[in-house]
């Protein structure tokens, strides 16, 4: 009797293991290749433009939470976005299914990225590729030196540590 214990000990032991090994590789930085699309206010979605009813603003996006966890900065080549939003848009990957050329482009995650309005949308929308590599930065991730595109012998943004995820109203 006492190996059959010993036996569901070690698997629970492996299990665990491979979890906390598993939230420490999701959790930090990494890059997606995603297919970007742009939403705003009023684009069939009411006052709020949030799938979840909140009000958003420039610098948020909707992603699929269980590819990239809310409250992630998403770090486009000129700005990062604080993942606040989801839809079905977005987790089911229509986008990228439907306008992809080859399969690393099909296969691609997509991220909705907000402006405040229409106009801000569609010109970077056209200003940029619809297919682009993006770095996460999770939760409590440390921040990596980032240069900017104007400035590369700059100082980095803290952008790990802007935490600007109001959802109240607007003032």
């Amino acid at each position: 009797m006492e190996e059959p214990k010993r036996s569901v000990k070690g698997w629970i032991t492996a299990v665990a293991l491979v979890l906390l090994f598993a939230c420490y590789a999701f959790a930090g930085e990494h890059s997606v290749f995603a297919r970007i699309t742009v939403y705003w206010h009023g684009e069939g979605s009411g006052e709020h433009a949030s799938w979840k009813g909140e009000r958003l603003h420039d610098g948020h996006c909707a992603v699929d939470p269980k590819k990239i966890p809310y409250a992630s900065k998403v770090v486009f080549p000129d700005a990062a976005c604080v993942a606040v939003d989801s839809g079905p848009a977005v987790v089911n990957r229509r986008a990228a299914r439907s306008c992809g050329r080859n399969a690393a482009e099909r296969n691609a995650i997509v991220i909705d990225r907000f402006f405040d309005t229409k106009r801000k949308a569609l010109a970077w929308a056209k200003a940029h590729p619809h297919f682009m590599t993006v770095r996460i930065l999770t939760p409590g991730a440390k921040q990596a030196k980032v240069a900017s595109a104007e400035d590369p012998g700059s100082s980095p943004p803290n952008i790990a540590s802007d935490r600007r995820v109001d959802l109240g109203p607007a003032e």
